[in-house]
């Protein structure tokens, strides 16, 4: 099974990049291109997400919860990529639900923003299932600069929780900002 797991992961990488790019895009230009690229957000982020199910389940069946609660490194592994699969679900179900809507006033910005935390939580979720099949990466060493051995019990370095901080209050700020200006 370890191998399926490890073709399926691919598939939402894939579509979740492609997606963060059409973000990206979208979110500096209201070009045709960029308004072409953005009609098929929503279908990359809902692939993406079943896709993104798929390989999460098969993972399960790979490494059993009481395996992964063993090992610092798996249950760090099981931790992001289930925050992952959310982030992005969540990412589709507030791009399908706003529609165009997001990409008006501040919203881009927000969306933009999510499309580069998504990214850097994607990449985290790669870099420790690699580590499990034994290709670390050198974003290990990045997170282990920023605080973080990924083959510790996962926690947060007290800088991350600076930012969890600033971020509850600023982006329901930015939020309410957005909402009160006019079209």
């Amino acid at each position: 099974m370890a191998p399926y797991h490890a073709v399926l992961v691919h598939f939402p990488v894939a579509l979740w990049t492609t997606a963060a790019l059409v973000i990206l895009v979208r979110a500096l230009s209201d070009g045709a291109l960029a308004k072409a690229s953005d009609r098929v957000l929503v279908p990359l982020l809902a692939l993406g997400a079943l896709l993104g199910l798929a390989a999460y389940v098969v993972g399960l069946l790979v490494w059993p919860l009481e395996t992964a609660a063993a090992s610092p490194l798996a249950r760090n592994h099981l931790l992001v990529a289930t925050w992952s699969l959310v982030y992005w679900t969540l990412l589709l179900i507030t791009r399908w639900m706003q529609g165009e809507a997001v990409w008006e006033g501040v919203t881009r910005w927000v969306m933009l923003v999510l499309a580069g935390l998504g990214s850097i939580l994607l990449t985290i979720t790669g870099t420790l299932g690699g580590h499990l099949s034994g290709n670390p990466t050198a974003v290990s060493r990045v997170l282990h600069f920023l605080g973080w051995d990924v083959y510790d019990t996962f926690y947060l370095p007290d800088w991350v929780l600076l930012l969890l901080a600033v971020a509850i209050i600023v982006l329901p700020v930015i939020g309410l900002w957005g909402r009160r200006r006019p079209a």
